[in-house]
């Protein structure tokens, strides 16, 4: 039996992990997280009760390239009340009241003294927005418009309980080990309280695809990284540049479960081996995929691709960032996770890596312009047609071959048949113009 990265091939096998996706999305979705703090880790908990984790505590004042761990931030209560000590917006009812890394409160103001530190949504006035204020020192509350539309005038109690000192940033890593040390990264962000789609559902098919593949015997390494966006990112790749040039590739995941079309955005160099075959693999799944091309706003793919890193790392989406309504709102609800979704989602993922983890990787000994394929009886004899698929073949494979793709990617870019492309290589090599590339 061939290396496999996870026995995940059908839909019916990804629908059974969707099952598990979204009990686990639904048991971290309401936890209180930022980018650092105790709702990271009782997230990272509901994770480790599931597969392996190896938790990294980095100190606050940490430097990270031009970065640095910022102070720990965690919230016992917030509230508005109004002059009869009701609440009127409570952290503990919905986390998104809270703008993210809001500095301590405690003081009484008129509405209109209040109203700069409110934010509400106009064009959608039932839903709450997600703000943060990572790194300026100011504070605020999230509340539907609707609501804020029926306060009064009057004398407002705001209490921000808050406690934002040195402490640590958190991140997790689950490493499945392979036959060799290659490794993919598959990278998620942890930072975003009560949003389904953005992101319980990457953290949750990460885990999922996590547990199978600790089920399974595949040929290279798999580094699983439970990360907060940009700054657990560039935190991880400070910590951990000496193990860079093993990584052969990776996908940062997440929006996993809305109903838009499955989304491969490329990778900074764009025709990397992962660049083919999750194309390829996305078109397969959903006739109505999107590729996009790379661009220096998104997700961590970013980081991965910064000029000095230039690592092969792709990006993978349903809707891509901002681009659903409910986005980086209180409607980003678990009632937005579909579970043939989260299927198909889990599927291209994992057919994805399962093709890495099986590709032959090939490097052309003759790489100096096309070599002559005639005079070793590998070409027709005449010239003036078209060639036929066992000559595209051949040149696809020589034309990929640099020792970073193979059979996979050629496949992918090429619509060959597999079995061309494989009598193409054994041909090749036999003729002395190929050589495979252990990986």
């Amino acid at each position: 039996m061939s290396p496999q990265f996870a026995a995940v091939h059908t839909m019916a096998d990804a629908t059974a992990l969707a099952g598990r996706a979204l009990a686990l999305a639904t048991e971290i979705f309401p936890i209180g997280r930022s980018i650092t703090g105790q709702g990271v880790r009782e997230t990272l908990r509901c994770i480790g009760n599931r597969v392996p984790l190896e938790v990294s505590e980095v100190p606050s004042g940490t430097p990270v390239f031009d970065w640095e761990v910022p102070p720990e931030w965690n919230v016992r209560e917030a509230y508005i009340a109004d002059g009869a000590g009701r609440r009127l917006v409570d952290f503990r009812r919905h986390a998104l009241h809270l703008v993210g890394y809001s500095i301590p409160v405690r003081a009484r103001m008129t509405l209109n003294e209040l109203r700069p530190h409110l934010h509400t949504l106009p064009q959608t006035p039932d839903w709450i927005p997600y703000r943060t204020s990572y790194y300026s020192k100011a504070w605020g509350f999230c509340l539907a418009e609707s609501e804020l539309a029926t306060w009064p005038d009057g004398e407002y109690e705001v209490v921000i309980d808050a406690e934002l000192k040195p402490g640590h940033l958190t991140y997790a890593e689950c490493l499945i080990r392979g036959a060799v040390e290659q490794e993919i990264l598959v990278y998620t962000h942890t930072c975003h309280p009560a949003l389904a789609n953005d992101n319980a559902s990457g953290m949750a098919v990460a885990t999922v695809l996590a547990e199978e593949a600790l089920k399974s015997r595949p040929n290279l390494s798999y580094r699983f990284i439970f990360g907060p966006g940009t700054i657990g990112s560039i935190t991880w790749l400070a910590r951990n540049e000496s193990r860079l040039p093993a990584v052969r590739g990776g996908l940062t995941i997440g929006l996993l479960g809305d109903v838009g079309p499955l989304t491969y955005k490329r990778s900074r160099r764009g025709t990397t081996e992962i660049d083919l075959i999750a194309a390829q693999a996305v078109r397969e799944l959903d006739p109505n995929a999107k590729l996009l091309d790379f661009s220096p706003y998104g997700y961590d793919e970013r980081q991965f691709c910064s000029p000095g890193i230039n690592l092969p790392m792709g990006r993978l989406t349903r809707s891509a960032n901002g681009a659903y309504p409910e986005y980086h709102t209180s409607a980003d609800n678990l009632s937005l996770l579909r579970a043939d979704a989260l299927a198909q989602s889990i599927l291209a993922i994992a057919t994805t890596l399962n093709r890495i983890d099986g590709n032959r990787l090939f490097r052309n000994r003759s790489p100096k312009g096309e070599p002559r394929l005639g005079r070793r009886g590998l070409f027709r004899a005449t010239g003036g047609t078209n060639p036929g698929d066992f000559e595209h073949a051949m040149l696809w494979l020589l034309s990929l071959s640099d020792g970073a793709h193979g059979l996979r990617d050629a496949q992918a870019v090429s619509g060959l048949d597999m079995d061309v492309l494989e009598r193409a290589a054994t041909a090749l090599i036999e003729a002395g113009l190929l050589e495979e590339v252990a990986g």
